[in-house]
């Protein structure tokens, strides 16, 4: 009896590899979604709208021409408005120099009426003082003038700033090695009391009204700026100046100064010094008041040493 092989059951066939990713594969096989799918489908069946390269050519076309119309009528704005600007600021260039030329000329007005009101008064102080005439137009600064005297020189020191005691211990500024108005003041001021009979500092002539003052770190004669070094001529006898001048209380603060703060001082005896009018005059007068003098309403009035006002 003939045997019959035994049956062999297939099995079912191999599951995908990507059985269990089925979310996936429907991802991938439908990746449009089936709205846009039919809104495709129905404008190709339409026929309507243009193609997207026609469009993106159409947009960047309009881009360009707003740009250039935007550039034409910023240029076209400032070609009409650069002569009205160019125009102002001519305009205003005139002005200027006209009103610079108008300061100017009134500056050499004063300058003009400042040298004949000068002139005047010097002619006044020769004409009305008699017989020492000459001797008021020296001691006013009204006149130049030359004879012997002496020749001082002041400048800073070469140093930076110093400090310690000495003549300027309880003033009120920075005790440094610059030359101070106050300085000059003493020094001037010692030259008179020593005997000189006219000073000018740097060819500024002083006078009984002359001021010394300083303006930061400058110092003023008459409101003048001056620079260092100072140089101080005064008219006398050239010798016995100097002496008097350098033993006076003046002339130890001036050697003072020297010594603690290293400001340079040399003071010589000169033939002969030249000396410059004073660039303006101040002059004054009085009258005494008689007594018993007659008042405006006419009536005389005694002397009772008061001042009416």
């Amino acid at each position: 009896m003939s045997q019959q092989p035994p049956v062999r059951s297939t099995g079912s066939p191999p599951s995908r590899p990507d059985a269990s990713m089925s979310l996936l594969n429907n991802v991938i096989d439908h990746a449009l979604d089936d709205g846009y799918a039919e809104a495709t489908a129905r404008r190709a069946a339409e026929g309507g709208g243009l193609p997207r390269g026609l469009r993106a050519k159409l947009g960047v076309a309009a881009g360009l021409v707003l740009a250039a119309a935007v550039v034409t009528v910023g240029a076209a704005e400032a070609r009409i408005s650069a002569p009205v600007v160019a125009k102002e600021r001519q305009d205003l260039i005139d002005r200027i120099e006209g009103e610079t030329s108008a300061a100017d000329g009134l500056e050499q007005d004063v300058e003009r009426i400042r040298a004949e009101v000068g002139e005047r008064q010097r002619q006044a102080l020769q004409q009305h003082g008699g017989d020492q005439g000459g001797l008021v137009a020296l001691l006013s600064g009204a006149t130049p003038v030359h004879g012997p005297g002496v020749k001082l020189v002041v400048d800073d020191a070469k140093g930076t700033d110093s400090g310690g005691g000495g003549p300027r211990a309880s003033s009120g500024f920075t005790d440094t090695g610059r030359v101070r108005d106050r300085d000059m003041q003493r020094i001037v001021n010692g030259l008179w009391e020593s005997g000189a009979e006219a000073v000018a500092i740097n060819g500024q002539r002083l006078t009984s009204l002359s001021a010394i003052r300083a303006a930061g770190d400058a110092v003023l004669v008459d409101n003048k700026p001056l620079v260092p070094p100072y140089t101080v001529l005064a008219v006398g006898d050239g010798r016995k100046l100097s002496t008097t001048f350098q033993d006076s209380a003046d002339g130890q603060y001036l050697h003072a100064l020297v010594e603690n703060f290293g400001i340079r001082s040399s003071i010589s005896a000169e033939g002969d010094v030249r000396l410059p009018a004073a660039p303006s005059l101040t002059v004054r007068t009085a009258e005494p008041r008689r007594t018993g003098a007659a008042t405006p309403s006419g009536r005389a009035t005694a002397d009772t040493g008061k001042g009416t006002s």
